[in-house]
């Protein structure tokens, strides 16, 4: 027998004990997923997570999900658990039980940090550094960075790219610091408080390359305080309290929990008088328009039209995202 026969051999000998194993049941491939199957697997992802501070529970059985191309608001008073639940996300610390999974995988390894943005409300830069050079300098830690200009243009850092970052306002350190979040060209970005110091253009300028962001394919957690902020941009909303959740679906799924309606007018009827009626729980005068929260509208309606012939500048508006979160964190303290 010469030497490739008997390579030969050897190569039969290996296929036939791999088919006997197969057949038997003694070893499971499995096979690789499709593309398919990973667009729809979460890109993060806490699963019954705990975590606790000593005695303090700062997470108590969450479960969080966001998939690719949506943006996920997380809300919740001071302490509830939402700058924990992201230190969890980056690998910035362990749970104490339940699942943490960033991409499929563990976020304290190497490979998921590579796909993600991240932009927290602390954190320091270099101040002599100019804009342009932090952009550089934090483009080449990323495989596929975006180019300078386009991380300028998309967050409107275009006209201080030459100035020390020490030099800058507030609210343009904030808008540097996107920048600096969108380098990588992530598939997920996380994004703390984002418009906190900005000015109105500035914000709206935000807003509208996170929807551009969005309708490309990447996924965004948002934490923020400004509750318009969230209902202006949210595809799903999950509010926290004391490490649990209170809540969580579409921004219309959060406000039909709340039954507050408000109604708005010009009339002849006195504030003090109205809070007397039943079904009223609020009313406030300001610039000659009384607004009245009440739990259910119309008969309050009937009553107002009745009663006050002149009413006029008449508008009904059913509780926003801003009502529905004060009740479930009311009812939860």
């Amino acid at each position: 027998m010469t030497i490739a026969d008997a390579r030969d051999c050897r190569r039969v000998r290996r296929a036939a004990t791999l088919a006997s194993t197969l057949e038997s049941g003694m070893t499971h491939i499995e096979p690789a997923p499709t593309a398919a199957a990973s667009a729809r697997l979460p890109l993060a992802a806490l699963r019954n997570v705990h975590k606790a501070y000593g005695a303090q529970r700062a997470l108590d059985g969450v479960d969080l999900t966001l998939a690719r191309g949506q943006l996920l608001a997380l809300l919740g008073p001071n302490g509830a658990g939402k700058t924990t639940a992201i230190a969890l996300l980056l690998g910035l610390s362990r749970a104490d039980a339940g699942t943490v999974e960033l991409f499929g995988a563990d976020p304290q390894t190497l490979a998921p940090r590579r796909r993600i943005g991240v932009m927290l409300q602390s954190g320091a830069l270099p101040e002599t550094l100019r804009v342009g050079e932090l952009l550089r300098m934090t483009a080449n830690y990323y495989p596929r960075p975006r180019a300078l200009a386009e991380c300028a243009e998309l967050a409107g850092v275009g006209d201080v790219l030459q100035r020390p970052y020490g030099k800058l306002s507030g609210g343009q350190q904030r808008r540097v610091q996107f920048a600096l979040a969108l380098c990588g060209r992530s598939e997920l970005l996380f994004l703390d408080e984002p418009t906190v110091g900005m000015d109105i253009a500035a914000r709206e300028r935000l807003w509208a390359t996170m929807r551009t962001l969005v309708g490309e394919g990447c996924a965004i957690l948002l934490t923020t305080h400004y509750l318009e902020e969230a209902e202006a941009l949210a595809d799903r909303v999950t509010v926290l309290a004391q490490g649990r959740v209170l809540a969580e679906g579409s921004v219309d799924d959060l406000r039909a929990r709340s039954e507050r309606t408000r109604i708005r007018c010009r009339s002849a009827l006195s504030a003090e008088t109205l809070r007397t009626w039943h079904g009223v729980q609020a009313c406030d005068l300001e610039a000659g328009l009384l607004t009245l929260t009440v739990q259910h509208a119309e008969p309050v309606l009937r009553r107002l039209l009745a009663e006050d012939a002149t009413l006029s500048a008449l508008e009904v508006r059913r509780a926003g995202l801003s009502e529905a979160f004060t009740e479930l964190t009311r009812e939860a303290a």
